[in-house]
């Protein structure tokens, strides 16, 4: 009797135990899915305002270029709907299997950001050759070059994290990412030159290079940017801008002026959707580079800052991600995705807001441009994937 009482006993504590548990994997799952929940719908909800924006920015330039007041918005739904079908396709492939194409993304990149400089394939657009044409659309190589750069980073750091300290263990990233600035910047394309050094600065940071490694790179670093500028007439002429757009208001001054007046014109609650006046050839690139010029005339100071917290959440919760991998490479992946968001949100932001000379940078998921966004938006399901398996810790 004694006997069958205490089996009865530890089957009763290990009953219990698998309830309790259960209770918590579900709990544990159940908080996981509301991340990726809420990643999904703030992504979604960001393309679908885009693709609002886009219409209100270039409804009026598309039918006087285009005949078709809805040639941009087309482009773009086609873009958000591609985008959301690979985030969740993405979502769904084990992001360790990422790891055997780390070669192959930074090789394809590379031909990509070769094949725009053939006269019969690459796009030249306002003296810059940034796209390849296919036929029935274009693309933008430096897009995609941006996490095929996060993704080789990721998996050689991540493999070799316990050499990280020694410098020459940094040098198969400097190479690769140096190799792309250089490609990029013979577009040229400026911004997403620098875009592209930022991203591998912030992956060798958060991979574990010491600082003694930063004080190395920064001198070169910081002395590459005055020399970008200075080898480019256009580039000295846009910074001269950017100290005094008044100078020469009908010239390089001219966009940087009617973005802030976009923006003044929107005081604190906006003019209201469609409302616009900018957007009637006044501020140029009003549908992508400068979009963010029209959000803040239509919705005001406190719409702007809306969309400011909604990309600051997202790239919190990407973080979060990070910090909930099962594994280095997970981490640091989704750390690059996040990184690649907030530095092309905020050097979005400083252009527009005068804080920095005029380039040409996309608002993520906001902007027109397909490639872009189909780009960020499978980032963002690769994420999604990474959050999902870090259940299984």
């Amino acid at each position: 009797m004694k006997k069958n009482s205490i089996k009865s006993k530890k089957l009763l504590l290990n009953f219990k135990k698998n309830i309790n548990f259960k209770e918590n994997s579900f709990i544990f799952e159940k908080k996981f899915n509301k991340i990726n929940l809420a990643i999904f719908l703030i992504v979604i909800g960001l393309g679908i305002f885009g693709c609002i924006m886009v219409y209100s920015a270039s409804s009026y330039v598309a039918q006087y270029r285009y005949g078709n007041p809805y040639f941009y918005l087309t482009k773009q739904i086609v873009g958000v709907a591609l985008g959301a079908i690979s985030m969740l396709v993405f979502s769904k492939i084990n992001y360790q299997k990422l790891k055997k194409f780390k070669w192959a993304g930074v090789i394809i990149s590379v031909i990509l950001l070769a094949l725009v400089f053939i006269p019969v394939v690459g796009v030249e657009n306002y003296g810059a050759r940034r796209w390849i044409n296919l036929g029935f659309f274009t693309v933008q190589p430096s897009e995609f070059a941006k996490f095929a750069f996060v993704l080789f980073a990721a998996t050689y750091l991540s493999e070799n994290y316990q050499k990280v300290g020694k410098f020459k263990t940094l040098l198969p990233v400097l190479a690769v990412g140096t190799l792309f600035c250089v490609l990029i910047i013979l577009e040229p394309n400026m911004s997403i030159t620098m875009c592209m050094g930022l991203i591998m600065l912030f992956m060798l940071f958060v991979g574990g290079a010491r600082m003694k490694h930063f004080m190395i790179l920064g001198v070169p670093a910081a002395a590459a940017v005055p020399v970008l500028i200075l080898i480019e007439p256009y580039r000295i002429q846009r910074f001269m801008a950017f100290l005094n757009p008044w100078a020469n208001p009908q010239g390089e001054g001219f966009q940087l002026i009617q973005s802030l007046y976009s923006l003044g014109s929107g005081n604190l609650f906006g003019v209201g959707l469609f409302n616009s006046r900018q957007k009637y050839m006044f501020l140029p690139f009003s549908e992508s580079d400068f979009i963010f010029s029209i959000i803040g005339e239509e919705f005001g100071f406190f719409g702007a800052t809306i969309l400011i917290l909604v990309f600051a959440v997202l790239i919190f919760l990407l973080v979060k991600v990070a910090k909930n991998s099962r594994d280095r490479f997970g981490a640091l992946l989704a750390l690059g995705v996040s990184s690649v968001i907030a530095i092309q949100v905020i050097i979005n932001l400083c252009v527009v807001t005068g804080m920095i000379p005029p380039t040409g940078l996309p608002l993520p998921f906001i902007s027109a441009g397909s490639t872009s966004i189909i780009v960020f938006m499978s980032a963002v399901g690769v994420c999604l994937n990474i959050n999902k398996n870090s259940k299984k810790q």
